[in-house]
């Protein structure tokens, strides 16, 4: 199966037409790209991704990532549609998102209501609780990689790009250091092992992000950025929005910005919280 060229200058492979990109991923080892089927006309994302140039690794993450969204049908995961090869790539057909990003959304509205905090945060819940159940770790959970399905009130939540996760069984732990560092646990960044709450890390990071405008730590290298996460007595909220935050929010956030994974939510902690059982979905 071959990757051909058609009159509109748009690339066929299989039975899609892939006709914008819409980004690429780490080190050029992965495009994306804003696609139609060829007979029905569906809008669909073809994630291409170059297996002569993934380690084994990489290619453990890939077959991870195929073999569990294979398996899953949640509203809050991106769905995979299809996958096939050609030539020396493999295509990963999935659902397209109108909405785009989290991180686009957060851009074009700068930070948002704790009401629609809340609303999303439960959705991410939802859709981790399923990677929970399976043992994934997706380890680069950040807005780039959460989709909305439109960027209207009634958007929906979905968990993308599992190009990194890997399985980590209760007890076990795991060592490669991977990720985002805006959104990376400090054992990460540190060097050691790590489990499932690194994702909690990233939750924490996501929701302050959401709150406040913007991430919750930053430096010019890692090491930096360690050292400002490591002397941090309290999160650098804004102190013109703390006033306005419910406890409850303030809670959940900070105890997911625990340096201390001992002391960090566990993922259970962090779906009964208080904040994420209040009603309404915008208030």
């Amino acid at each position: 199966m071959n990757v051909e060229s058609s009159l509109d200058n748009c690339k066929i492979t299989g039975n899609y037409i892939l006709k914008s990109k819409l980004g690429a991923g780490a080190s050029s080892l992965s495009s994306v790209w804003k696609s139609e089927h060829r007979v029905t006309g569906e809008e669909v994302a073809v994630k291409q991704v170059f297996v002569s140039k993934l380690n084994r690794h990489l290619k453990n993450c890939l077959e991870c990532e195929i073999n569990f969204l294979s398996s899953v049908n949640n509203p809050n995961i991106i769905r995979l549609l299809d996958v096939f090869q050609a030539e020396d790539s493999i295509f990963l057909v999935f659902e397209y998102c109108k909405g785009g990003s989290l991180a686009a959304y957060i851009q074009n509205h700068g930070r948002v209501h704790e009401g629609i905090a809340r609303r999303l945060m439960q959705q991410l819940g939802a859709g981790l609780k399923i990677l929970h159940c399976h043992h994934i770790v997706h380890r680069d959970l950040k807005p780039e990689n959460i989709l909305l399905s439109t960027q209207e009130a009634d958007m929906v939540l979905k968990i993308a790009d599992f190009g990194l996760s890997r399985v980590v069984q209760p007890g076990k732990y795991a060592e490669t250091v991977c990720g985002s560092p805006l959104y990376m646990a400090p054992e990460v960044l540190q060097f050691q092992g790590y489990d499932d709450k690194v994702d909690m890390w990233s939750v924490g990071a996501i929701l302050f992000e959401l709150l406040n405008g913007s991430p919750p730590f930053h430096g010019r290298t890692n090491v930096q950025l360690l050292q400002n996460i490591n002397s941090c007595a309290s999160l650098p909220f804004s102190p013109f929005l703390l006033p306005a935050l419910n406890s409850d929010c303030i809670d959940i956030c900070s105890r997911l910005l625990s340096v201390d994974p001992g002391h960090r939510l566990s993922f259970n902690e962090f779906y009964n919280h208080k904040f994420m059982r209040r009603k309404g979905a915008w208030n």
